[in-house]
């Protein structure tokens, strides 16, 4: 499988090591950037480029990495077709995946140690969507909207 990330200077160090380590595991692995640490980046050109891959590329997933994670899941969902959730916990990151089909997760370097973090990423590449047909439906339900803009009927 192909795993794409992408982060700003905050989650830099964790990039690399899950670069390294996610290719260990016989991951396809492509590093979106930075390739090279700068404190004064900006996370979104990178996570933008992220989801913009995930997307494109069928079948891949991406994980974006920054200081708490929150705003690089803001700026990945804002690619139509992703759908990028923030995990704090193993059960966040399979949840992700197995109620909301999650292309891509984010996670908080300063959040948690590098063992933690991985443990998270592993988790969500691990963890296959359920295909239940509630969760189905309301993938389905967040995509109509996304495309149309128009809001759906409140029951």
């Amino acid at each position: 499988m192909r795993v794409y990330l992408g982060s700003d200077h905050a989650g830099f160090e964790l990039k690399v090591h899950l670069a390294n380590h996610l290719a260990t595991q016989g991951y396809d692995v492509v590093d979106v950037g930075p390739h090279a640490f700068d404190p004064d980046d900006d996370y979104p050109a990178f996570c933008l480029h992220t989801g913009d891959r995930v997307v494109a590329d069928q079948g891949s997933l991406g994980v974006v990495i920054g200081g708490s994670g929150n705003g690089e899941q803001i700026a990945a969902n804002k690619v139509p077709g992703v759908r990028a959730a923030l995990a704090w916990n193993v059960e966040t990151a399979q949840l992700s995946r197995q109620h909301n089909d999650a292309n891509i997760v984010a996670v908080g370097a300063r959040q948690h140690t590098l063992d933690e973090a991985t443990a998270l990423v592993e988790a969500f590449l691990g963890t296959p969507f359920s295909g239940n047909d509630r969760h189905a439906r309301r993938i389905a339900q967040v995509a109509e909207y996304e495309q149309s803009r128009k809001l759906p009927d409140l029951p």
